[in-house]
């Protein structure tokens, strides 16, 4: 497996939440039934994209059985359209990720995301570029729509807490410049049942290590095959290492290219318990915008691997402070390069760009 590249990540911290039951709208709450799960729409996408691969019948029948009962979110019903950015390349889409730990035993965001990814899929399918903006990105967050928070700079992930997936949307148009197509939730504690079900991912360590969080496992240099609690617990280490949650941020990345590649080559297809277990660990979990189609996603993506899914970063200056507060500063510069690349759909740009 080839090692995925280095992105920045997000510095702890953040400006005060609101309590969390006045600052969480209720299009940003997850069903009951579904806690259980939490949301795992990024993998749900790699199972669709599996499914879709095999071409049958029974596969699309069964894409449609899981579309009736996703669990949808209403991304863009408070997004004005005057303010929106023009779709500029036809046929491409983006894609705003926003994922969570909600079992992380360091947790501490409430109802912020700590992942943020604007995944460009360009109009020939052909890869996928993921730019992760730093959750302590400094930006300017537009008003809520109950004009209760928002309408100055702050922390980028600020703009979930204080309106929901409709103001993460409207930040990250107003930060990137890009048109946002459709959105998935992810919750990153419920891949432990995506790769049990896979029967484990093979992950190669950067160094030899222990986990901070009990039992202790020591994780070894080089390649091994993680089921699914001992690859959680790899995703969740950070103080081990220098660079902290950039550590986080990338064995995050090693898992889900793992998990990509396993599903693709593990034969899961011909194996009926292990794909009834594929399946009842990811299609509950769904959560996605209104307008996303699983079936469309999975025809179009059916030839998506590891090899050409990519990783990058927002540009950014570094680390500083505002008042109080530990921040990332945007490079506006290298950004406006970036993102107006991923509008015109010139993937090589792109690349270049984000190396």
């Amino acid at each position: 497996m080839s090692r995925p590249e280095q992105v920045a990540a997000p510095t702890p911290g953040g400006p005060p939440d609101p309590p969390a039951a006045a600052s969480t709208p209720e299009g940003a709450r997850a069903r009951p039934k579904r806690r259980r799960w939490g949301r795992i729409a990024l993998v749900a996408v790699l199972a669709v994209v599996l499914l879709g691969a095999g071409g049958t019948v029974a596969g699309a029948l069964w894409l449609r059985s899981v579309e009736r009962g996703v669990d949808r979110v209403d991304a863009f019903a408070e997004v004005p359209e005057q303010e929106r950015p023009a779709a500029v390349a036809r046929g491409a889409l983006n894609i705003m990720v926003l994922g969570s730990d909600s079992r992380d035993p360091d947790g501490t965001q409430g109802s912020r995301t700590d992942t943020i990814i604007v995944a460009h899929l360009p109009k020939d399918r052909s890869s996928a570029e993921l730019i992760s903006i730093p959750r302590d990105t400094w930006v300017p967050v537009p008003r809520s729509a109950d004009g209760r928070h928002g309408g100055r700079e702050a922390k980028i992930n600020a703009a979930y807490a204080w309106g929901g997936v409709p103001l993460m949307v409207r930040t990250v148009e107003q930060f990137t410049g890009v048109r946002i197509d459709h959105v998935v939730l992810v919750d990153f504690a419920g891949f432990r049942e995506i790769i049990d079900a896979l029967g484990g991912v093979e992950i190669t360590s950067e160094k030899t290590f222990t986990s901070i969080h009990p039992p202790f496992r020591t994780f070894r240099q080089g390649p091994q095959l993680m089921d699914g609690e001992t690859a959680l617990d790899y995703a969740r280490q950070r103080k081990q290492f220098a660079d902290g949650d950039f550590a986080r941020i990338r064995h995050q990345q090693q898992v889900i290219k793992a998990i990509l590649d396993r599903a693709a080559s593990g034969g899961i297809l011909a194996n009926p318990s292990r794909l009834n277990a594929f399946v009842r660990a990811t299609s509950d979990s769904v959560s996605v915008d209104r307008g996303m189609s699983l079936l469309d996603m999975a025809t179009q993506l059916r030839g998506l691997r590891g090899g050409n899914l990519f990783f990058f970063t927002s540009p950014s200056r570094g680390t500083g402070t505002v008042g109080s507060e530990s921040v990332v500063f945007a490079d506006d510069r290298r950004a406006r390069t970036l993102y107006d690349a991923v509008r015109r759909d010139a993937v090589k740009e792109i690349v270049a760009a984000g190396s």
